[in-house]
């Protein structure tokens, strides 16, 4: 069987870059050079091979260090991978190993790095309100977890300041029967009439205010770089390995009873930043590409070939969101928690010197804007943003736009929540995918769930089987309406 690989070209249409894939075959040059898994080579001939250059006076940098085998191999190796590849090294250290391949270690365009940072109990979905409040948990004993021997214990910068969701009458009572929820599965959320909201918080502007719903413990917003940082070096001191190289291509290997044949995942291609392909075996891989899982399960042929299991893909997409740092020294102050105005506006606190996070989602799918870069428009804060924010909190007409940045949803385009679990045909690809802005507080308990699921066979804490791939197949979408 001819190995094939693929490339990645570009392709625009009116919301922007859509990344497709199209096969090609490996040439002859790359089919020589890739180290082949589970056939006899001859060390003499590696020796020769690899001291060829040397020879020839030609110094070639050291190539990253790729295992040949892995136990588990994680794709991406933001807050979710990270977080995989720690709680299945936390449980058994010297059972197996694990491999995190990451192609950007500087994590310029990670969601991770670029999110927020907010963490909420007040979900719409009650598993989803369960991880949050382990992420809670979590954090709260964050230096048990993660702290690793001569250095310093982590801190992710938790700030205790709680959501502040606002709603008009026509989602007073949808609020109401959330928080009813919320509350019942532990959570402390308290509802507040225009009455104590103008006490709380005088700031605001109340017109158009019915009701509101106000997180009074376990929410607030903390710093993502700080918790994959302490992720990682855990990590590290655990065995992990972290490889910078690409994913472009999955080795399939033909296996099954007569008469039921299925093909399975056997290796992946990894191109180094060198550009020379190497191949490693895994166990399992597990899919943590963030706003690029969709290519990697393209390159296992979900989506793409026509067997039954694999002509539905992994629905999740690059979205481009942008925030927005603004300066107002008199604005609602230190004790202001994260709001989320009924347009769908929020701000939060950054500092103590009067600066604030603000943004907010496009309307629409005609608003979605380009995802071809990290570029950021302006006109959208002037024009939706700036308008929303200064109505709702008068003390923002007087604030100062001072800089911005733009990241990446990994957005599910069917229920914006979350894909875990094995692939019903490649079982031995598992996916932790499409949050649509609600990764970073979810890392940690989805990294547990997988762990339960591949050591355990079943999810012991948080049962999270409603969120598997399956239900695209069976048409059975888990719609989440709190997304900010």
């Amino acid at each position: 069987m001819l190995r094939t690989s693929y490339h990645l070209f570009r392709c625009f249409n009116k919301r922007g870059l859509l990344w497709k894939q199209s096969p090609r075959y490996l040439t002859e040059d790359e089919k020589r050079d890739l180290p082949a898994i589970g056939r006899y080579r001859s060390p003499w001939k590696m020796f020769k091979k690899e001291m060829k250059d040397y020879v020839e006076g030609n110094i070639t940098p050291v190539e990253p260090e790729i295992p040949l085998e892995t136990d588990a191999l994680i794709i991406g190796g933001g807050a979710i991978g990270s977080s995989v590849a720690f709680w299945l090294k936390q449980r058994n250290p010297k059972g197996f190993t694990v491999t995190v391949i990451e192609r950007d270690p500087g994590y310029t365009q990670a969601s991770s790095m670029l999110a927020v940072g907010g963490i909420r109990h007040q979900f719409s979905v009650p598993e989803n309100v369960q991880m949050s409040m382990f992420t809670s948990e979590f954090f709260r004993n964050i230096k048990e977890y993660l702290s690793v021997l001569d250095s310093d214990p982590p801190d992710v910068q938790f700030n205790h300041q709680g959501y502040l969701f606002l709603v008009p009458e026509e989602r007073a009572e949808y609020l109401a029967k959330s928080v009813e929820m919320q509350n019942n599965l532990g959570a402390k959320i308290r509802l507040m009439n225009p009455e104590k909201l103008a006490q709380k918080f005088p700031w605001l502007n109340l017109d158009g205010i019915a009701l509101a719903s106000y997180g009074m413990e376990g929410e607030g917003w903390f710093d993502p770089w700080l918790l994959v940082r302490a992720l990682k070096a855990k990590n590290i001191s655990l065995g992990v390995q972290y490889v910078k190289a690409e994913v472009v291509d999955f080795d399939m290997k033909e296996m099954g009873l007569p008469g039921k044949k299925e093909w399975v995942l056997n290796s992946t291609v990894l191109k180094s930043p060198e550009g020379k392909l190497f191949k490693c075996r895994m166990s399992y891989v597990v899919n943590c590409a963030g706003p690029w899982a969709g290519q990697i399960a393209q390159m296992a042929g979900i989506g793409i070939r026509k067997e039954e299991g694999l002509s539905i893909p992994l629905p999740v997409e690059p979205r481009k969101r942008f925030v927005y740092v603004v300066h107002c020294p008199d604005g609602p102050g230190i004790e202001a928690p994260l709001t989320i105005d009924t347009t769908g506006v929020y701000f939060r606190r950054e500092g103590l010197g009067g600066y604030y996070l603000c943004g907010a989602s496009p309307s629409s799918e005609e608003e979605e804007p380009d995802t071809s870069n990290l570029d950021v428009d302006f006109s959208f804060y002037e024009n939706h943003v700036w308008p929303a924010l200064s109505y709702r909190v008068p003390k923002f007409e007087v604030s100062k736009l001072k800089s911005a940045w733009a990241g990446f949803y990994d957005y599910n385009t069917v229920d914006q929540n979350l894909i875990i679990g094995h692939h019903p045909y490649h079982t031995n690809m598992l996916f932790a995918n499409g949050l649509s802005g609600h990764g970073i507080q979810h890392a940690i308990p989805i990294g547990r769930a997988l762990m339960e699921l591949l050591i355990d066979g079943e999810y012991k804490t948080i049962d999270l089987s409603r969120f598997e791939f399956q239900r695209f197949i069976d048409n059975e979408p888990i719609q989440e309406m709190a997304i900010v």
